[in-house]
Parts: C-alpha cells; structure tokens; sequence
C-alpha cells in the first residue's frame, strides 16, 4: 500500500530552503525513491548540486530550467523572457508530477517566481491540487503566498538571524552554491 504524499513548504528570508529540499533528496535516494527537481531561477549558473546530482543517477535528476536569478546585476534578460521560461517550468513541472516516474517532486524556487510575478499563485496552487496522492511535494523559496501555506502539510520559513554576507564574507562554494 502506497502512502499519501505530502506537499512540503521551504519559505522565509534565511539561508537553507533548497539545501533542506536537497537533504530531502539525500535522504529519500538512501531508500531508492526517484526524485526529480525543477529548478525555476537558477538555471543558466553553475553550481554544487548540478554535478553532485549526476553522482545520485538515476534516482535524482535535476531539471534547471531557469535563465538564472531575475533582476541582479548580471541579468541581461527582459522580464518576459523569465516569465516565458518559468511557465515552461510549469508545463514541465505538471508534466513531470502527473508521469508516475517519481516519488518525490521538488519545485526550486517556485515560490520567488510566484512573488517575481514570473508566474501566477493559480499556476502553483493547481500543480498542489493535481499532484497524484502518493506523490510528495516540496516547494521552496521565500514569500510562500498564504494560499499555498493553507494547502500545504509541511511549512518550515527559515530566518535570517546572522549571515557571514554581513561581515563581507561572499558566497561559499559547497555552502551557498
């Protein structure tokens, strides 16, 4: 008998939602579950989890959608070709939710985009309502909407109380990327 799924929500301003979602898949990998992570913003920079993934195949895959983080100093894009990727990210999440290949479905970041206005709260509260029963869930990044929370079984926000960015210390390979 297969257990219901839960829908699992990683939000707040501090570091650790994608990691905590990455322990998830670590941890789930270790009893031979397939895992699948869509990541909405990151997709066009380099970082740990995108080699460290292909260590855990074929059980964990990675699907990095996104042009990479929406408005910073690098970003060269206009808005709608971030809007048009994430709703890719949709179609793909959707797709891959509803295949039956996967136990666990991670949505990386999908909260930013939701607060970005990439995509809309409805998008996110229809791929939560669609999921198959026995298909675990977990959402991630900051400004989780209060419609998701109310759907969601699992709600954990991360707070920021000291980070070593305020003591000029930049990002870490292996701990922030």
């Amino acid at each position: 008998m297969k257990e219901n799924g839960l829908t699992i929500v990683y939000t707040g301003k501090g570091k650790g939602k994608t990691t905590a979602a990455l322990g998830i898949a670590l941890r789930a990998v270790g009893y031979g579950k397939k895992i699948c992570m869509i990541q909405f913003i990151k997709g066009s920079w380099h970082y740990g989890e995108m080699d460290s993934s292909k260590r855990l195949e074929p059980e964990f895959e990675i699907v990095a959608v996104g042009k990479g983080f929406v408005g910073i100093i690098d970003d060269k894009s206009p808005k709608e070709d971030h809007k048009e990727i994430a709703k890719e990210a949709i179609r793909i999440s959707n797709e891959k939710i509803q295949s039956g290949n996967y136990d666990i479905i991670i949505l990386d970041e999908i909260n930013y985009a939701v607060n970005l206005e990439l995509i809309s709260v409805n998008d996110v509260l229809n791929l939560i309502k669609s999921k198959p029963l026995e298909v675990d869930l977990v959402l991630t990044g900051n400004y989780a909407k209060d419609e998701v929370i109310k759907l969601a079984d699992l709600v954990t926000e991360m707070r920021e109380i000291k980070h070593p960015f305020q003591n000029g210390i930049k990002a870490k390979k292996g701990i922030d990327f």
